[in-house]
């Protein structure tokens, strides 16, 4: 467990905790004179959901999108199995294991639901441009278990029934399940969801963590929400954010009763407003 003033690298693990699939060490990102992390470090551990609070501004959004490769830090380390990770990129992620889904969704409204879901399962492809310009034997058979595999994930996810829709026809709710059975069409070893929970409803939330802890039996995750709810009954461990700093860090029961968590989200920096972070 950590308190304000401590220096904030830190965090990755204790001498019996298994080695992380993941992690970000002293991450300090600027965006002009606004420092948006300051020495920001967190571990993604194997089979345990990690999760990142903080009220709004706080900088979760800067650390997911650093954590994706869409934001170079200006200082500190990423690793992935323990090899630091000298420029990550996007369109790297899942061909090392690992998944995403984004507040905004990124669904291809011109595409079917089983069609996105099959965008997904992509890295999986064998076949090259010229056996699917020709729809040789080889290409029909890859298309077939790509197809097979994003069956999988939308059972999954519970989208199984909307397969032949298109994703603009769809409730809200529906949408961001498609999303979550696209990234795990990836079969990822870790899995990075950024505000799942938002624009759902109560019980779609508890539905949601529920599913999420389930994750765990084959992966990772990073969840990154305000909910407090489900982040309190999805994760094994939480890293506090405000104003860019790591205030607490720990477990459920630990972070819960930090005076600085309670500060941050019931004082001055709850009352903020404006930009969602």
């Amino acid at each position: 467990m950590t308190s304000p003033g401590v220096s904030e690298t830190r965090y990755l693990g204790t001498r019996t905790d298994p080695a992380p699939l993941f992690a970000a060490t002293g991450v300090t990102v600027r965006f002009g004179g606004l420092t948006a992390l300051d020495d920001v470090s967190l571990a993604a551990l194997p089979r345990e959901v990690h999760g990142v609070i903080g009220p709004n501004g706080a900088g979760k959004t800067t650390l997911f999108n650093v954590c994706c490769g869409f934001v170079r830090p200006d200082a500190g380390t990423l690793s992935w199995r323990g090899r630091e990770i000298g420029d990550l990129r996007p369109h790297r992620l899942a061909g090392m294991g690992i998944a995403r889904t984004l507040q905004g969704l990124g669904l291809f409204r011109g595409l079917t639901v089983v069609e996105n879901v099959m965008v997904g399962a992509d890295r999986f492809h064998r076949s090259g441009f010229l056996s699917g310009l020709f729809a040789l034997p080889r290409s029909t058979a890859d298309e077939r278990r790509l197809r097979e595999r994003a069956w999988h994930a939308m059972s999954e996810a519970g989208v199984a029934g909307y397969a032949a829709a298109y994703p603009g026809s769809l409730p809200y709710p529906v949408q961001k399940r498609v999303a979550l059975a696209r990234a795990l069409a990836t079969e990822p070893d870790l899995l990075l969801l950024d505000e799942p929970a938002s624009g759902l409803g109560h019980d779609e939330i508890e539905e949601l963590g529920a599913f999420v802890r389930g994750l765990t039996e084959r992966m990772a995750v990073i969840l990154v929400d305000h909910h407090m709810d489900l982040v309190m009954s999805a994760c094994d461990r939480i890293t506090v954010l405000d104003f860019g700093r790591v205030v607490a860090a720990g477990s459920p029961g630990e972070v819960r009763d930090d005076p600085a968590v309670i500060d941050a989200y019931l004082g001055e920096a709850a009352d903020r407003g404006g930009e969602h972070d």
